[in-house]
């Protein structure tokens, strides 16, 4: 699963980005506000730890924006401030957990595991389209590269390879792979399909994904 974690103390993301990893979790660390929110606008995780202090740009604006884009990856704050009012802004602003430092190693990666916890199990069966091959074990998309996959960008594209050659209505994604998530929103999908057309440039693969959020997808 995918990790984003932004935290300005540099010893304290070091420590974090390896406990992650050593727990197999595959992890983009940042130092600063402004490159969460890149990572955020060309990628996709299944959850995002946000330090409030940061430089440049807070982890309230980061998560301020992630919301306006329709992002509902899970988000987790973290802050040296105990203050209830601290938390309420974060909670207010969308934040899914809080975590108050110093904290316990064990505690944070509870958390994570909580917001990260798969709601189905899938098939170990890859499944096979043209020169793709993508894998429930490892969440891996595989043609003449690899790249790992986010949660839903998995249960996207494994939907679409499915109904390869049909178009899938912006809908019908919705209820099925976000389980009509009153917060999940055409643009929502629109920029899941922007993610997942970056990754199979990036496997250097012949299969395109085409469509808009209002004629729906297909997978071609």
């Amino acid at each position: 699963m995918k990790v984003l974690l932004a935290e300005d103390t540099a010893d304290l993301n070091r420590a974090l980005t390896a406990v992650l990893k050593h727990e197999n979790y595959d992890v983009d660390s940042v130092l600063d506000g402004e490159e969460a929110s890149a990572h955020i606008g060309e990628d996709s995780y299944d959850c995002i730890i946000l330090d409030i202090m940061m430089p440049k740009k807070d982890g309230i604006a980061v998560l301020k924006d992630l919301r306006e884009m329709n992002i509902i990856t899970p988000v987790l704050m973290l802050t040296a401030k105990a203050e209830i009012e601290d938390r309420v802004t974060g909670l207010d602003a969308g934040a899914d957990d809080y975590l108050t430092k110093p904290f316990a190693i064990k505690e944070l990666l509870a958390r994570v595991r909580a917001l990260t916890r798969r709601k189905t199990q899938y098939s170990t069966d890859d499944i096979k389209y043209k020169d793709l091959s993508l894998s429930s074990a490892s969440l891996e998309l595989c043609a003449e590269n690899a790249v790992r996959l986010s949660i839903k960008e998995f249960e996207l594209i494994q939907m679409l390879i499915i109904n390869s050659g049909k178009t899938l209505r912006t809908e019908h994604i919705l209820e099925h792979v976000w389980n009509n998530d009153p917060d999940a929103k055409p643009e929502t999908v629109q920029l899941y399909i922007s993610y997942l057309k970056r990754k199979l440039m990036a496997i250097a693969s012949d299969v395109k994904i085409s469509g808009n959020k209002n004629d729906g997808f297909v997978l071609e």
